[in-house]
């Protein structure tokens, strides 16, 4: 099982990937993460990642795609995989095509989370991100079991600069710029799948569950 979690900031993509990832089996991949584990452990591609990073420069599409082959090349992605935000523009769509083609397997569902931009604005207000291990938590949806502490390891939950009220704006204009043109790509693949983001974490992902299990059905 192949599939792609889209939708903007804030539409409940890592938590809802969290699940799918527990209830199938297979591993969650996001950039984020990759980015961060190929810094910590050093490779060739992850030294380049971090020489951009360092820089406060974006990773080019070619290193990116490089990380995502290594990172389904594991054990525990063997029998698929779930990309959590990636691809991020029509560029590494293409690339992961063309990655995924050479290995004789393509994408089986890509889900669209549709949120509307109040909803967005809300959610990423209340975000707070532990500043160790990246765990997110939201103090609505999901609050952690002690006040700015984290869940898992223990770290101090900060709240990120780009989820304040007043940059989510920008962040949402890129993602319409950059992002939701994939909607399309994918919709003309005929594996898109649109499901409506607002509502309890148990509705929303009752709804992704239905469109999995479609999509994967013989």
């Amino acid at each position: 099982m192949r599939l792609v979690l889209l939708g903007p900031p804030g539409a409940g993509k890592g938590t809802q990937a969290e699940r799918i990832s527990r209830e199938f089996g297979i591993p969650k991949i996001s950039t984020g993460d990759i980015l961060r584990e190929a810094a910590r452990n050093g490779s060739e591609l992850g030294l380049k990642a971090k020489g951009y990073m360092d820089k406060g420069d974006l990773v080019p599409d070619d290193v990116i795609l490089g990380l995502i082959e290594e990172r389904i090349s594991s054990d525990d992605a063997a029998n698929g995989f779930l990309f959590d935000g990636f691809p991020r523009t029509i560029a590494q769509a293409e690339g992961l095509d063309r990655m995924l083609s050479s290995r004789g397997v393509t994408l089986d569902v890509v889900i669209s989370l549709d949120v509307t931009e109040e909803n967005v604005i809300e959610r990423l207000s209340r975000r707070y991100v532990c500043s160790e291990c990246g765990r997110v938590f939201n103090l609505v949806t999901k609050a952690p079991a002690r006040k700015g502490l984290c869940d898992a390891c223990g770290g101090k939950l900060i709240q990120r600069e780009d989820d304040r009220r007043e940059t989510v704006a920008e962040r949402l204009r890129v993602y319409n710029e950059q992002t939701d043109p994939l909607r399309g790509f994918y919709r003309q693949r005929s594996i898109l799948a649109a499901v409506d983001g607002n509502g309890t974490l148990e509705e929303v992902y009752g709804r992704i569950r239905r469109e999995i299990t479609r999509g994967i059905s013989p």
